[in-house]
């Protein structure tokens, strides 16, 4: 089987050197850099194959990225991208190079952090109850009346809760943003993957910002607590604001 590398990120570094974490695979491949001038690209020997999107191999994708991030700004490449040859790489770094050195300027001293807020279950049922009269007399009008009899109402009591569910969750997902953003670089709000999901978001946090970003968090944590649960992530690899592709055969 012909021999490649796999590619993990792309670094400001110009000298050869290796890191602690192994690569992606079975076979315990040494993490090292491939250099070309003051840019070097993080990779580990790979045989030439397409690797599978399993937990295991996204989990060893990760790790060395965890590594390396503790020392320098990264551009994470697309998980599964694997270079014919050292030769192919430092062909993409002379061609690409000016774009990646405007990407590290802008991921320099800069972290990404995530935030994923959901609603406690059966929370935002009662809730859109409560605050809408319309909705409360509907459900109110249905107690005890057969569904063969009350389908048509049970649809519209179903497509009025659905409608509120979402103004609710937009409005609260906004809230938190309007805390958020000015404290952040940039951000990205992701779509939700849940219906329980109120907010699914990255936020780019100059490092200097970062205390300050936590305790925003944490005092929308006291002030939002007994309706959502707040799951925050402080230190990713910048997937949210990266995504570097290569095509060899440019």
């Amino acid at each position: 089987m012909s021999e490649g590398m796999y590619m993990y990120c792309v670094i400001r570094c110009g000298r050869p050197r290796q890191f602690s974490t192994l690569g992606i695979g079975e076979r315990g491949d040494i993490v090292y850099t491939v250099p070309f001038e003051d840019l070097a690209a993080v990779v580990s020997n790979s045989p030439i194959v397409e690797y599978e999107g399993r937990r295991r191999n996204f989990m060893a994708h990760a790790a060395v990225l965890e590594e390396v991030m503790r020392e320098y700004a990264i551009l994470p490449i697309r998980f599964g991208t694997v270079a014919p040859s050292s030769e192919a790489f430092q062909k993409a770094l002379k061609r690409r190079g000016r774009e990646f050195h405007a990407l590290l300027d802008e991921m320099e001293g800069r972290k990404e952090l995530g935030l994923r807020a959901f609603l406690y279950e059966g929370a935002i049922f009662q809730e859109v109850v409560d605050e809408n009269p319309a909705i409360r007399q509907l459900r109110d009008s249905l107690v005890g009346v057969p569904p063969e009899q009350s389908h048509y109402d049970r649809m519209k009591l179903g497509e009025m809760v659905q409608k509120a569910v979402v103004t609710r969750r937009d409005a609260d997902a906004e809230a938190i943003l309007a805390r958020l953003r000015p404290l952040a670089h940039e951000h990205k709000s992701n779509a939700p993957v849940t219906d329980r999901m109120v907010l699914n978001a990255a936020f780019l946090v100059d490092q200097d910002r970062e205390a300050e970003f936590d305790q925003a968090v944490q005092q929308l944590d006291q002030e939002m607590g007994s309706r959502l649960i707040f799951k925050y992530v402080d230190q990713v690899p910048p997937y949210n604001f990266v995504d570097i592709a290569i095509n060899w055969n440019e």
